[in-house]
């Protein structure tokens, strides 16, 4: 799908007065009081290729909640913070929010059925994978899925549209240095990084 283009003022548009604040249009409106035009992100973002997680915690009633998470990406190292994005109707935000924490699970490359899993909505998810929940830990870990994990402390959330964007702020680092690489997905598909990376060198630059 193309990029949607930008409209072309109509010259009959009138110029905003002198009475008008600055990022005021002639009407007094500011641009934070227009509403946002019907745009499609998916087509953008299926060019944009990124790791998977899964983002787990536990509920009230003290069982596991998790779902699959690739809006994410790393904000601060001092200190260190992390930003997920949810659905703002689900239990595991839910949980996560009453929990106060949650446990970032990022899959390796031979776990794209654990990321098909957890995006599924299926209740019983946690009886078809390995996990546990060490001491300190904020949420389960997959630990036969993964090649890392965050345990994290919600700082705070903000409410984007029928998302909410957490930041967490990071108290423990997992590394498993006998996992696989990690999984990637672009193109509405998985893809394995030591594929990605086999690629030579000089292709690489010139493609």
């Amino acid at each position: 799908m193309s990029a949607p283009q930008e409209s072309e003022m109509n010259q009959s548009t009138p110029l905003p007065s002198a009475s008008c604040p600055p990022d005021a249009d002639a009407s007094g409106t500011t641009p934070s009081q227009t509403a946002a035009p019907e745009v499609d992100l998916r087509s953008l973002m299926a060019g944009f290729p990124t790791g998977v997680g899964v983002l787990t915690t536990l509920g009230s009633d003290g069982l596991p909640r998790g779902m699959t998470c690739s809006s994410l990406c790393s904000i601060a190292l001092r200190p260190a913070t992390l930003l997920v994005c949810l659905r703002t109707v689900g239990p595991t935000l839910s949980a996560a929010l009453e929990r106060g924490g949650f446990a970032l699970n990022l899959l390796h490359e031979q776990a794209g059925r654990v990321s098909e899993l957890f995006a599924s909505g299926a209740h019983d998810r946690f009886d078809h994978v390995d996990w546990r929940l060490p001491l300190g830990a904020h949420g389960p870990h997959l630990t036969a899925d993964v090649h890392a994990t965050a345990d994290c402390l919600i700082d705070h959330t903000v409410a984007v549209g029928d998302h909410t964007v957490i930041f967490g702020t990071v108290h423990q680092v997992t590394i498993r240095e006998d996992a696989a690489e990690p999984l990637l997905y672009g193109r509405r598909r998985y893809a394995r990084w030591s594929d990605a990376a086999a690629v030579p060198a000089h292709r690489a630059m010139s493609g």
